[in-house]
């Protein structure tokens, strides 16, 4: 399987190494349905194929990593596309549960914004490097959203749950040395050194025992692997909030670059 199986990602194998690289650089990476849906089957592939030790998943371009759901494909009835299982619209769950459960580290290279559900799956991946412009947070409830399982609760087990409510609850952006600090980030490099640095902690990774290295990722999955039953159960509410005027308030308001008003929903 390569690129060209694609359209929404890049996807290449060399030398041990899978690398995933989300390809809409005119929206920063936003991911939609048919990004999610090709994600999951890259993942997959480097999961089936045993010369793969470790994959790298980045953004296309120098701007972003990725900054989560494409708003414009987003409706009252969730994200447009042939999802399957999602009641919203996009298969999340099982991209999160694929990057999580392959038996091979999964490194974040991030590369500028790495915002809403693109700050989520950096957060997912077993490390992270960063380079020097990139930027970290989340903005679900600035457009009505919101991540109920990964997102939320084991973004809280990385930084502690008081700054995991301050990342939600305020939206704030963080550079990649204020992610580094907050346990986000294992290392900043500079921007052009960002795919090589990446590819040499993936050759570190390569030397190891890949037994060792699966069972080592198992036993560190086990702790947080509760979090995607409470996922599947925030993912149904969330697409019943989506029908909600509130939601759409947030949505349209990012559409229209304005600022939402959601002091009408608190009466």
């Amino acid at each position: 399987m390569t690129s060209h199986d694609f359209q929404d990602i890049l996807y290449d194998k060399l030398d041990g190494i899978a690398t995933v690289t989300m390809n809409r650089p005119e929206v920063l990476n936003a991911f939609r349905a048919q990004t999610v849906d090709e994600m999951i089957a890259a993942f997959h592939d480097a999961w089936a194929d045993r010369s793969i030790g470790a994959v790298i998943l980045t953004g296309a371009g120098e701007r972003a990593f990725s900054s989560g759901g494409d708003q414009s494909e987003r409706t009252s009835d969730g994200y447009a596309g042939p999802s399957t299982r999602s009641d919203i619209g996009l298969d999340v769950e099982d991209l999160h549960s694929a990057i999580r459960e392959i038996p091979k580290p999964v490194i974040a290279a991030v590369n500028g914004y790495a915002i809403g559900g693109g700050h989520v799956l950096h957060v997912i991946c077993d490390l992270t490097i960063a380079a020097e412009n990139a930027r970290f947070g989340q903005a679900g409830p600035r457009v009505g959203s919101v991540d109920p399982g990964y997102g939320t609760a084991y973004l809280s087990r990385l930084v502690g749950e008081k700054r995991a409510r301050e990342i939600w609850y305020l939206c704030r952006q963080y550079t990649a040395q204020q992610a580094q600090s907050l346990g986000l980030v294992n290392w900043i490099v500079p921007a052009e050194d960002l795919q090589e640095e990446a590819r040499n902690i993936a050759r570190e990774i390569l030397a190891m025992s890949p037994t060792a290295i699966k069972i080592a990722k198992a036993s560190f999955n086990a702790d947080t692997d509760h979090i995607k039953g409470i996922g599947a159960m925030g993912m149904a509410a969330l697409a019943l909030y989506y029908e909600t005027p509130e939601a759409m308030e947030g949505r349209n308001a990012f559409m229209e670059q304005r600022k939402p008003d959601f002091a009408q929903f608190r009466a």
